[in-house]
Order: structure tokens, then C-alpha cells, then sequence
């Protein structure tokens, strides 16, 4: 087992680096707004940041389109050289004027990139004069140029935005929990994991408010304020957002390192939830036995592929720390699967990353521990993935090609980018999760024993 860090790693990314798997931070506030359902993104920026995004954030995240507000149909000021030399506030408000009366939408969000950063854009004064003007239309104004930082950062920069423009001091909902955390296409499984987070707290009698991948964006917003608690399913990515509702709002918050994957993981987050929030200990024990037993139950069914056909096989995974820590612990602590290298792709702060290492070991009930590398290029991500023992490899699509004759392993696309997978509502996430991380995996070697 070890543990390795590399220079890109430092947050202060420098030279060249081939396909990462993320985008930039308007791309991350885009995808978050198009993933809030009545929230209009309106992107002020040259066109191909948005067509960019289009292939690059949403197929990529599970071959999805961007929806009625995403891709093509996104309003886009469209910046080109004339812009640069005389500025592009005078297109911003026509776009937005026009926008707004084309466009049934619950909230306006305007997106802008590097070239308005760049050229000195008032982007704040266009907004706030088209306030002036109409009241009673939501509008809000999320600055991320694209130096700004990742697809990540662009996720927190949107909620930033929302806490400073749109959320105001209410009173508190007994129950009302805010979930953040699960970065929409980033996250290939978003849609899902968020649906089952909800379903979970709901079955505890809590009122979940996951706003991404939910109707009634502008209330779902502005009820973030009225939350007794907020729940961050990462070990960094919406920290700050909660920090700051810390701050602002006075609600404390509880961090998991990812979407809890089967029983043991979906068991410890409810009870941990449970205990802060309140909830009858008796109601969260007679729900997770009732659960544990269906999922261990349905587990026997895999019992012989599992023994017979690859007994304690070693895997190596290539993805994001949610996803990486929740798929690794799942395998190793429930499957008896021996993992051997674990790569996080995602460029954690060196804050999370203590958190994350302790969960790939400490936390891992296994004879073997992995490697964990921290690694952000693709070229590298490949080179570290020779001379390795795994029969299996969880990875993303780019990963696809490289997985055959000089690997020898079986692939399985699990993070972003995915563009060989279509994925609606399909996750790993909580009680029955695993159960379908284990179909996906034995599917692909399946057949007579």
C-alpha cells in the first residue's frame, strides 16, 4: 500500500495536461444550473464555450443532452473580436431582456467566462440594473472565467451566487435538510444518487431539499436558508457552500466522503444522520434490518458467480474521490474484492485528501490495501495502470481502449467521462446499490460456470 501525490496535484496546476476529467468553472455552474430544473442558464461568453460544454460536460456525463435550456438552445451573448475591443455589456442586457421575455423560466442564471473577465465586463452592474427595472423577475450572476478553476469550483461558485443574491434569513423547518455534494454530469450518476438520497431521507421522516434533479428550482432555492441541517455527500466538494450557510444562516452541517453503495455504507449514514438530526433510533434499526436483509438476501443469488468464477479477484479503480472511496469500501468491505490501485482524478484539496486516504485504508476491511495515487492526466493515469495485478478495472470511458490484450482486464465505466454508457437514472447509491454495481460487473463476464 502507498500513497502517491504528483505536481499537478497542488491546486496550482501548471504545464500541459491530457484530458482531465473535468471541465472549467463555467462549465460546472452551467451543468449545475441545467441540473436545477426551471433554471435558465444564460451564458455570456464567446458560442463555443457553451457548444464546448455541450460535448465535453453533458455526453460526456452518461451520453446525456442538455435539455431545454442546455446545449443548442442555451441563450449565448455569442462574444467575438468586436466585443473584445469594445466591450459586450450593450449585447448582455438585450440578451437578457429578450430572454426573459422569450424564455419560461423560474430563475435566470448568467454565466459568464474568461472573455468578459478578461475585457472588464461590469457584468454585476448589467445585472443589477436589470433588477432595477423588473423586480419580480429572479435573476442571479455567477462569475466563472475559465482560469477561475474547475468544473468542481464552478459547482460552489453557483451556490455562492445563489447564498449572496438570492437566499434571505427565514424561519427554520423542523426536519428540512439541504443536500449538496453531487455535481451534476460531473458526477455520471447524479441523477440517481440524488433520487435515492432523497428516497432515504424521506423513510426517516426527514424533508430532503437535493435541488439538483428536482422541479421548483426558485423554491427549492430559497428554502436552502430554512434547513436545519445540511448534508455534504463529499470529502471537499460543497464544503464551502456549507461553510458558508454555516456562517450566514447559522445551519450546521455533517460530511460523508461520497454517496453511501450498499448496506454497511447506506446503514453508518443513517444512523450518523439520525443521531444529529434527532430521528427515533428505533425507526432508523428497524428500517436498515428490514433493508440489509432484502439486499443480503438478493445478494445470494450472485453467490456462485462470485465464488466460483472470479473468487477475491484484485481491481483497480479510476475515478473521482465521491465515487472512487464509496465503490472501493463497497468492494472491499461487502464483496471480498481485493483492491490493488485506486487513482482520484479529481484534484482534491490537500485538506480532503487525509480524509480520503484514511478511508482507502483505515476503513477497508481487506488483507490488501491499495495504492492510492493521486493523478489528474490521462497519459500518466495509463502509464500507472502497467504491470498491475487487477483482473478488473472501474474507470471511465477513456479507459475503454486500454482495458484489453495488454491489461487483461475487464472494464467497467463508473466516472466521468462516460461515452460509452447512456445513463438516465441508474446509481450505485444506497441500500440496493450495490446490488447493481455487482449486475454491472458480472454482466460483463457472465456465462457458464
Amino acid at each position: 500500500m502507498g500513497i502517491s501525490e504528483t505536481l499537478e496535484t497542488t491546486n496550482l496546476i501548471s504545464g500541459a495536461i491530457e484530458a482531465p476529467r473535468y471541465s472549467c468553472a463555467l462549465g460546472g455552474a452551467y451543468a449545475t444550473a441545467v441540473g436545477i430544473f426551471g433554471t435558465v442558464p444564460i451564458l455570456h461568453s464567446g458560442a463555443g464555450c457553451g457548444i464546448g460544454q455541450l460535448f465535453g460536460q453533458f455526453y460526456a456525463g452518461g451520453q446525456n443532452a442538455g435539455g431545454p435550456f442546455g446545449g443548442t438552445s442555451t441563450p449565448c451573448s455569442s462574444l467575438v473580436e468586436e466585443h473584445v475591443i469594445f466591450g459586450g455589456e450593450k449585447k448582455l442586457e438585450n440578451l437578457i431582456k429578450s430572454t426573459t421575455e422569450l424564455v419560461n423560466g423560474e430563475l435566470f442564471a448568467i454565466i459568464s467566462g474568461c472573455v468578459p473577465s478578461l475585457i472588464g465586463d461590469d457584468v454585476e452592474s448589467v445585472v443589477r440594473a436589470f433588477k432595477e427595472k423588473n423586480p419580480g423577475i429572479p435573476i442571479i450572476h455567477v462569475n466563472t472565467s475559465g482560469f477561475a478553476g474547475t468544473s468542481y469550483d464552478g459547482y460552489e461558485y453557483f451556490f455562492d451566487a445563489v447564498i449572496n443574491q438570492l437566499l434571505e434569513e427565514t424561519p427554520k423547518e423542523k426536519g428540512l435538510v439541504n443536500v449538496f455534494g453531487i455535481v451534476p454530469s460531473q458526477h455520471i450518476f447524479w441523477k440517481g444518487e440524488a433520487n435515492a438520497v432523497k428516497k432515504l431521507l424521506e423513510r426517516i421522516g426527514l424533508k430532503p431539499n437535493l435541488i439538483v434533479g428536482e422541479f421548483d428550482a426558485l423554491k427549492n432555492l430559497k428554502k436552502i436558508s430554512a434547513a436545519e441541517y445540511n448534508i455534504v455527500l463529499s470529502s471537499w466538494i460543497g464544503h464551502k457552500t456549507a461553510q458558508k450557510l454555516e456562517e450566514k444562516f447559522g445551519i450546521p452541517y455533517i460530511s460523508f466522503p461520497g454517496v453511501p453503495v450498499g448496506p454497511k455504507q447506506t446503514s453508518e449514514f443513517l444512523r450518523v444522520v439520525g443521531e444529529r438530526l434527532g430521528v427515533s433510533s428505533d425507526l432508523i434499526e428497524n428500517l436498515i434490518a428490514t433493508e440489509e436483509k432484502r439486499a443480503y438476501r438478493f445478494a445470494e443469488y450472485i453467490g456462485d458467480v462470485l465464488l466460483i468464477a472470479r473468487p477475491h479477484p484484485y481491481f483497480a479503480v479510476v475515478a473521482d474521490s465521491n465515487s472512487a472511496v464509496s465503490i472501493t469500501k463497497y468492494l472491499a468491505n461487502e464483496v471480498g474484492y481485493l483492491p490493488d490501485l485506486v487513482q482520484i482524478t479529481d484534484n482534491p484539496p490537500w485538506e480532503a485528501r487525509k480524509l480520503i486516504n484514511e478511508e482507502l485504508t483505515v476503513n477497508l476491511e481487506t488483507p490488501a490495501w491499495p495504492e492510492i495515487i493521486y493523478e489528474v492526466d490521462a497519459h500518466r493515469i495509463r502509464e500507472n495502470l502497467k504491470d498491475r495485478n487487477f483482473m478488473f478495472l472501474l474507470a471511465s470511458s477513456l479507459e475503454t481502449f486500454i482495458s484489453g490484450p495488454e491489461f487483461n482486464a475487464i472494464h467497467l465505466t463508473v466516472s466521468f467521462p462516460s461515452y460509452d454508457r447512456v445513463i438516465l437514472e441508474r446509481s450505485y447509491a444506497g441500500f440496493s446499490g450495490g446490488l447493481t454495481l455487482m449486475e454491472d460487473i458480472m454482466s460483463k463476464y457472465a456465462g457458464p460456470l
